[in-house]
């Protein structure tokens, strides 16, 4: 098997993640995906093509492998299938994590406040000296600050409030490391809530790298990644695609919408995974980080099959054609139909 992403005469855990395909369409030789390592990625296709399925086999090949563990962020509820063996995943369906673990600097972001008007002054402080957004509100009534500026804090706390995602017991990063992938089900979310949820998972699985207090090297998997793009989650996602390494976190973002990620998702990821794109500005996002070892342009490269990936390894400097195996758990993310496939045979009168 060859490996995408290291090096020949590296070693360690590898992702299984499909077949390479030859000119006349046929499966060849297996290949896999390097977990030894934390790698930037990006998974690209136009919606039906394949994104999120290859998400999915990323994320079993991590839950299979020895010292990596995935933490799945899923917008749209479709990798509930994860739970299944032989990943036997946890799928936090309305994931809370702690007020005190969002930046204080972050709050008035969120809230859609100015950070340096009288009311975000005044949030931001309140985040600062408070270990949970419950605090944050009684002390509102105590705060230095005119009365209609403690009223609009208010307003906007009680806000977030009703959001539910904030618990002084929520999702710790040290919980989300152990020995099983763990999904956070975002689908019963709004955006700005999403947001906050992402930022603290981002932040606190970097931060536990960096002062040792978890072993296992975790990737964060992150579905419709462009709905995070300019929001509170984007420092965060920022932060690993750019620093990540050395501290040991991986990261994966998948989109349909490749021309609205940051360049710098583009940029500083050494493992591209292209399904079929046909909109120009997503084609020209891609194509804006050609390598010069490339032989062609990515465009003339593109896949035209369903399952069908090039990937872009700037570890080894090379390009590969690739189908993506089938998923080993079921795949939450296939679209439905209207007629299911026994009843598709029947003549309809």
């Amino acid at each position: 098997m060859h490996v995408i992403g290291r090096h020949s005469d590296d070693d360690g855990p590898v992702c299984r993640f499909g077949t390479y395909r030859a000119r006349d369409g046929s499966d060849g030789a297996a290949v896999g995906l390097d977990v030894n390592h934390p790698h930037a990625a990006v998974v690209v296709g136009k919606r039906g093509n394949g994104k999120s399925h290859t998400l999915g086999v990323v994320a079993e090949g991590l839950a299979r492998a020895d010292g990596v563990t995935p933490v799945v962020v899923d917008p749209m509820g479709v990798f509930g299938g994860l739970e299944d063996s032989p990943t036997d995943a946890t799928v936090h369906h309305s994931p809370t994590v702690r007020a005190d673990a969002l930046p204080p600097s972050a709050w008035p972001d969120l809230l859609g406040l100015d950070s340096t008007g009288p009311v975000g002054s005044l949030v931001w402080r309140l985040a600062a000296d408070s270990a949970s957004l419950e605090a944050m509100l009684a002390a509102v009534a105590h705060a230095d600050a005119a009365p209609e500026t403690r009223r609009a804090a208010t307003n906007h706390l009680t806000l977030a409030e009703s959001w539910g995602v904030f618990d002084p017991d929520g999702l710790a990063p040290e919980s989300l490391c152990g020995s099983h992938p763990d999904v956070l089900d975002l689908s019963g979310l709004d955006s700005t809530p999403a947001s906050a949820v992402v930022r603290v998972v981002a932040r606190g699985l970097y931060e536990a790298r960096v002062t040792g207090s978890v072993d296992l090297i975790p990737w964060l998997l992150v579905d419709e990644a462009h709905a995070f793009v300019g929001t509170t989650a984007d420092p965060a996602l920022r932060t690993i695609l750019t620093r990540g390494r050395a501290p040991g976190v991986g990261i994966a973002l998948a989109t349909q919408r490749p021309s609205a990620l940051p360049d710098v998702a583009v940029s500083q990821a050494d493992l591209r995974i292209v399904h079929r794109l046909t909109a120009g500005p997503d084609v020209s996002a891609m194509t804006v980080a050609d390598p010069t070892y490339f032989d062609e342009t990515l465009s003339a490269r593109l896949p035209r099959e369903r399952g069908c990936a090039l990937v872009v390894d700037d570890t080894t400097e090379s390009v590969h054609d690739v189908r993506v195996r089938p998923r080993e758990t079921s795949d939450g993310g296939a679209s439905p139909t209207a007629v299911s496939s026994l009843a598709s045979t029947e003549t309809i009168e």
